[in-house]
């Protein structure tokens, strides 16, 4: 999968300083028409707490997710994976430092009461 098929130009990115590195979270814009459908049924079921938002960065199923739902997830996570692997190259660290510091700093910020996150334990929170 090119990158430039799921997204187009990077267009902010937010760089925070932890632990005198620099990690950059980057937001984008989908491109394509099922990226946005993706984004569509994932942000349903999100609101349904059947999607949530995992500490590195990349979604999870919290409950049973039909397969759709688990296709969605796994389209936004692959464009997820290129985004934060551009935000480690750029800024030395590591695609799991880029996703973490994405889901402290903009993820988990953004998340709509109601919707569920994945704390330090591993357990799925109700925000």
């Amino acid at each position: 999968m090119k990158t430039s098929k799921f997204f187009k130009a990077v267009l902010t990115a937010v760089a925070v300083t932890a632990s005198g590195l620099s990690v950059a979270a980057i937001l984008v814009t989908p491109a394509a028409a099922d990226i946005a459908s993706s984004k569509a049924t994932v942000d349903a079921a999100k609101r349904a707490g059947t999607v949530g938002e995992k500490p590195d960065g990349f979604l999870g199923v919290v409950g049973g997710a039909d397969s759709a739902t688990q296709a969605a997830v796994v389209e936004i996570n692959e464009g997820r994976r290129q985004v934060y692997g551009q935000a480690a190259a750029k800024n030395g660290v590591s695609i799991e430092a880029a996703g973490q510091s994405a889901f402290v700093n903009v993820i988990l910020p953004k998340l709509s009461s109601g919707e569920y996150y994945q704390d330090a334990s591993g357990s799925w929170v109700k925000k």
